[in-house]
């Protein structure tokens, strides 16, 4: 299912399986930071919400501070269900991502992954580096949920972890170092708070 943030209306797609057979969630948005929350639409032919009639994939969305408090998603949740892996690209919830890149000629810049997928490469990218041994759309990192994944894409050099070029998507964990032409970047995932 798709939701919306009701600040900056900013689409995420959500797996309706996260609810944990809870009538409602608080979600964090990943890029305005504003807690806002869904309802489960398995809960939506309940007598109190019988006024208006359901439909398939509807969600309604509330920022009343009355209604009955619902968790907010936390890191500690998601140990204890099981759903396997987001197959779709999705940022996760309460989790801050960036790039850092930490050798080559942008060394010390930090940039922010606020897309589930972002580009890497010179110039068009989503992250442009000046680095001339790098193509134009060199690499992508996607996220899906909890599960980071680096893609070289046709690169000419290729992108590489511990020395070795990647064929396909390859998972990264928080501080997996990998490079793309003489720079070297590595994943950071942080509590946000």
């Amino acid at each position: 299912m798709i939701i919306e943030c009701t600040n900056c209306h900013a689409r995420y797609q959500y797996n309706e399986d996260r609810f944990e057979r809870k009538p409602s969630k608080k979600i964090k948005c990943a890029k305005c930071s504003t807690v806002f929350e869904i309802h489960n639409p398995a809960f939506a032919a309940n007598p109190v919400a019988q006024e208006r009639q359901p439909v398939a994939g509807d969600m309604t969305f509330s920022r009343r501070e009355e209604a009955k408090p619902a968790s907010v998603e936390t890191e500690a949740e998601p140990e204890d269900r099981k759903t396997g892996k987001v197959t779709s690209p999705q940022m996760p919830t309460g989790k801050r991502l960036s790039l850092a890149v930490i050798n080559g000629p942008d060394a010390g810049t930090v940039f922010r992954i606020e897309k589930p997928r972002v580009t890497i490469g010179r110039t068009g990218s989503d992250i442009a580096l000046n680095d001339s041994e790098i193509s134009r759309a060199h690499a992508a990192v996607e996220i899906r949920d909890t599960t980071y994944l680096v893609e070289d894409l046709k690169s000419t050099n290729g992108t590489l972890i511990d020395g070795q070029r990647i064929n396909g998507p390859t998972e990264l964990q928080n501080q997996s170092e990998f490079q793309v032409g003489g720079s070297t970047l590595m994943l950071i995932v942080t509590e946000d708070v």
